[in-house]
């Protein structure tokens, strides 16, 4: 039951601008390649209540007037189901010979990167090896990299109060890990003792979401609860948080505190 982050890395093969929100185009070449590679489990996927995958948005420097021919870019892909990589990598070497485009933008594929160590963003853990780990405190600081909201009593919440993050992530990791590394439900008795947030508008095809940026930090005085919010969090860096996040909302990663 192994975790995949991997990273798409892209050149820009136009001097047109790049369209401004590319959330949707992603998430469609994600399905294609996944198809192209496997039909079944695309649909499976597709028909899924729980997405066993996030997403990124477009990430690199986009220059104010136009583009260059060359500019680099990547997409970050994020696989909760180990079943998913084959078909993935497949779907992507089958489709590399013909033009990507993205939002009517064309790109052309330049490399993938999926070991550890050939990306900062690549990353390849399992369940068990996160569910195992020792290494926890009663402090754990997450970085919303891009804009992430949550559904609460049927609105939406831009700010990630620690029961909004950890129930989040807590029904994730439920879904996808092995029922023997299941966690109970659980009552969040954690604070936030000190944050740097903004929100921040990502716009989508249907209209802007609003979103938190930036990073929070909480502190949890009962130890179990500590240890298990240490394991969701490095849960958190292949799954994200919150709403969206196979349009790349939620992205997150950890910071060392």
């Amino acid at each position: 039951m192994n975790l995949h982050s991997l990273v798409i890395e892209l050149g820009a093969a136009s001097e047109k601008p790049i369209p401004a929100t590319l959330n949707r185009a992603i998430h469609s070449q994600f399905m294609a390649w996944l198809s192209l590679g496997n039909p079944h489990i695309a649909k499976s996927v597709h028909d899924s209540q729980e997405s066993p995958f996030s997403l990124s948005g477009l990430i690199g420097y986009r220059r104010l007037h136009g583009t260059r021919l060359g500019d680099n870019f990547i997409i970050r892909i994020s696989l909760l189901d180990d079943n998913l990589i084959d078909p993935l990598l497949q779907g992507i070497e089958l489709s590399q010979n013909q033009s990507l485009y993205l939002g009517n933008f064309p790109f052309v594929i330049r490399g993938i990167s999926t070991f550890p160590g050939s990306h900062s963003l690549v990353n390849v853990s399992d369940y068990c090896i996160l569910a195992n780990t020792n290494d926890f405190n009663s402090e754990i600081v997450l970085n919303f990299v891009s804009p992430t909201s949550f559904k609460q009593h049927q609105n939406i919440q831009p700010f990630p109060l620690t029961e909004l993050v950890f129930n989040s992530l807590l029904r994730r990791w439920n879904h996808f890990a092995p029922s023997d590394l299941h966690f109970p439900e659980i009552k969040w008795q954690g604070l936030v003792s000190a944050f740097n947030l903004k929100t921040h508008a990502l716009k989508m095809e249907a209209g802007a979401e609003i979103g938190a940026i930036g990073w929070v930090k909480y502190r949890f005085l009962d130890s179990e609860q500590a240890r298990i919010a240490t394991i969701l969090s490095h849960f958190a860096v292949f799954s994200g948080v919150g709403r969206k996040t196979t349009m790349g909302m939620g992205q997150v990663v950890t910071i060392d505190n």
